[in-house]
């Protein structure tokens, strides 16, 4: 069994890692199982192919993710690069269906919802192997989310990828009532949980090895080790959302609701070099106290013109884009989260760290219901008063359902059951032209061992 996986930016990493582990997973369960079978009905090995389409491709936004989530290189690079949306998914449609005609997959696994996401499921949906119009089984991981906002071009992608798939694996109760309304046939759809809480459940401990706090100088440095003393108060930024950093008049808004918070506690911003530049540009026109300190990877500064930025007792403080594990540590000990990002809403969701989302809706209602989680908007007045009541909040214990680290190993599940249940059909269907019979499995209509199967 051929399971290709692709990936194209940094939010599809951490979704995608849990699935090659649960294969790895699956693997060495199967060679024991069929080695108990002794050349019976066997339950098949998967052959893992990982593309990275290159939608994301600079190091600091790329390579730091495969090394700190475990994930192998790509066997493939499609190496398309940034540009329009068009031009974007429109190079990932071109390069795409040569690797898949030559590799002839039986399953794709597309996840999220970013130009990548459509750009791989449009060309599986459309190929054919041979004059049968054999193809691969498609597979959406992250199905049924919606903002119910056409002008997100996210919105879009998801929409489309749902109706042309042939698996929807789904992370929350809300997708499955979208995908319903919307007419998608329910025995394609399974409830599974979340991918990238599977990564945060994984490696969260791991994360605390991160120095991230030390070079910032958010930890106070002990007498034996230099680390372990106590963690000063933060908070954590991260935009990066066109219609948040592009349009001037609204991120000058967005930073003016931030002041506050920035004369309680310094805000740790990493940012992308783009919006960096963005930074620069709008120059005197950002508040006072909201210019900060850049600090690289490496722990050097520079602009240092925040206030108090020396010390960290306010305004910003502008890193390089993090890696997986130094932002999760960051996450882990930050006071509050303001976010435009719908996957940092679901990860301090699961940590139950206050997040405020600056935006006007969001794909992921589990993470309002929970009581982490409170929509802003992006006037001044709104982002304010929704950090006031965050500060406050006492936080919620509740967790949306399945999210427990085990998606992976269901969507597994699921994808060699389906694929089991194809080639017992295709058999059946061969069988038949040629007149013979085929007498049922005795392990299973799909010739598959449930004990292996079986969550």
């Amino acid at each position: 069994m051929k399971i290709m996986t692709v990936v194209g930016a940094r939010p599809n990493y951490m979704k995608a890692a849990p699935i090659i582990m649960a294969i790895r997973k699956h693997n060495k369960k199967t060679a024991q199982a069929n080695a108990e079978l002794a050349g019976e009905v066997a339950v098949p090995v998967i052959d893992h192919i990982l593309v990275h389409t290159g939608q994301h491709y600079d190091a600091l936004m790329s390579d730091s993710f495969f090394a700190d989530l475990n994930l192998p290189a790509p066997d493939v690079r499609l190496g398309v690069g940034s540009g329009s949306h068009a031009a974007q998914t429109a190079e990932v449609i071109k390069r795409f269906e040569a690797v898949l005609l030559r590799e002839r997959p039986d399953v794709v696994i597309v996840v999220g919802d970013v130009n990548s996401t459509l750009g791989c499921a449009l060309v599986t949906s459309k190929i054919s192997f041979d004059s049968a119009g054999k193809r691969p089984l498609l597979a959406h991981v992250e199905a049924g989310l919606r903002s119910f906002d056409r002008a997100m071009p996210e919105e879009i992608n998801r929409v489309l990828t749902d109706h042309i798939c042939d698996l929807l694996f789904v992370t929350e109760e809300s997708a499955l009532r979208n995908l319903q309304n919307e007419g998608i046939a329910p025995e394609t759809v399974h409830f599974v949980g979340n991918t990238m809480i599977d990564s945060l459940i994984a490696f969260k401990e791991k994360a605390e090895t991160s120095t991230i706090l030390e070079r910032l100088n958010l930890r106070a440095r002990t007498a034996n080790n230099g680390k372990g003393g106590p963690i000063a108060r933060y908070a954590l930024l991260t935009l990066h959302r066109p219609s948040n950093v592009d349009i001037g008049d609204t991120f000058l808004n967005i930073l003016a609701g931030l002041e506050e918070l920035a004369a309680d506690c310094p805000i740790v911003f990493p940012v992308h070099p783009r919006t960096q530049q963005r930074i620069k540009e709008l120059g005197s026109a950002l508040q006072p106290g909201m210019s900060g300190t850049t600090i690289h990877g490496d722990g050097t500064t520079m602009n240092g013109n925040g206030r108090d930025s020396g010390n960290h007792r306010g305004g910003l403080i502008l890193t390089d884009p993090l890696g997986y594990l130094d932002f999760l540590c960051l996450m882990k000990h930050a006071t509050i989260v303001v976010t435009d990002s719908g996957g940092i809403q679901e990860e301090t969701t699961f940590l139950r760290i206050p997040c405020v989302t600056v935006r006007d809706n969001t794909e992921r209602p589990a993470t309002v219901e929970s009581g982490t989680n409170i929509i802003a908007g992006t006037t001044k007045e709104k982002v304010e008063a929704a950090i006031r009541r965050q500060m406050a909040s006492e936080g919620s214990n509740k967790m949306p359902k399945k999210w427990d680290g085990r998606a992976a190993t269901r969507i597994i599940d699921v994808l060699v059951s389906a694929y089991c249940g194809r080639a017992a059909s295709r058999q059946s269907a061969m069988c038949s032209s040629l007149g013979e019979g085929v007498s049922p499995s005795s392990r299973g209509s799909s010739g598959c061992a449930p004990s292996v199967l079986g969550t």
